[in-house]
């Protein structure tokens, strides 16, 4: 019998202001340096969704969230490479507190302010997937899967 498949969770958050959204550069991880990101990372075992949103939003950009003041807006199923997907979980924060700086500068370069429907050319597919999701109302987005 095969082995249950099994994901890795990715948990994005998106902050924004006015009409932008916060976006971090990359840097010294060994995946898309250079390039942008939203504040994301990867759920710890036993943790909720919506807490280790607010964990990693606290981590790389300094901010406090309220688990209960993020608002799930899209889930994107990402094909990384033939061999590894993940499920991606796309959090709307529309209330948190302190100002976003780069909290872990050994990952992580610039903070960008960005209109989210013009995006910078270098922002990584996976997570431009999941705030055009959001933007249009879809709830689920496929995304580096083949398309027949």
């Amino acid at each position: 019998m095969p082995e249950r498949y099994r994901s890795i969770i990715d948990v994005h958050v998106i902050l924004p202001r006015g009409n932008e959204v916060l976006l971090l550069e990359r840097q010294n991880t060994g995946y898309c340096d250079g390039m942008l990101h939203l504040p994301s990372g990867h759920l710890d075992e036993g943790e909720p969704i919506p807490h280790g949103a607010a964990r990693e939003a606290r981590e790389e950009v300094g901010v406090s969230i309220d688990p209960a003041d993020l608002s799930l807006v899209a889930v994107v199923h990402h094909r990384q490479n033939p061999h590894l997907a993940r499920i991606g979980m796309f959090f709307l924060a529309e209330k948190w507190s302190g100002e976003p700086f780069v909290a872990e500068p050994d990952k992580a370069g610039k903070l960008v302010w960005a209109d989210p429907r013009v995006l910078p050319s270098n922002t990584i597919g996976y997570p431009a997937e999941g705030i055009r999701a959001w933007l249009e109302g879809d709830r689920l987005a496929l995304h580096g899967w083949p398309t027949s």
